[in-house]
């Protein structure tokens, strides 16, 4: 009977496992504030005037499907977690959902930004 002997244990994050791309904590902010949404008044206004337009922009950039945020529930919730893991932002997915359900419009602008700032065509 064969003996199989562990020589490194595995760790958690990217290094250890080739299938885990980062760690699970961010390693960052936000590069905008919940409220800074006049540093980018194109997105600030379309945001005001066509807030659909501006998620729908989001859900594409994002990889997903333009109508996702209207028909799965939480789905706007899914694509700021989707962000923020993406680009190492810290945070949880309650935290998405508070900035969301409080302040809808500021936080899709945030996220705008940050797909903005991330160079995410």
């Amino acid at each position: 009977m064969a003996t199989t002997v562990i020589v490194q244990q595995p760790t958690a994050g990217g290094t250890g496992n080739p299938l885990m791309v980062s760690t699970i904590e961010g390693h960052r902010n936000w590069t905008t504030g919940l409220f800074d949404c006049f540093t980018d008044i194109k997105s600030c206004i379309l945001g005001y005037f066509c807030l659909p337009c501006t998620v729908c922009n989001v859900a594409t950039r994002t990889g997903e499907c333009c109508c996702m945020p209207f028909f799965v529930p939480g789905g706007t919730v899914v694509m700021r977690t989707r962000i923020r893991t993406l680009g190492g932002i810290q945070g949880s997915a309650c935290n998405d959902f508070c900035a969301l359900a409080c302040c809808g419009p500021c936080a899709v602008c945030q996220m705008q930004r940050e797909l903005d700032n991330m160079g995410v065509p």
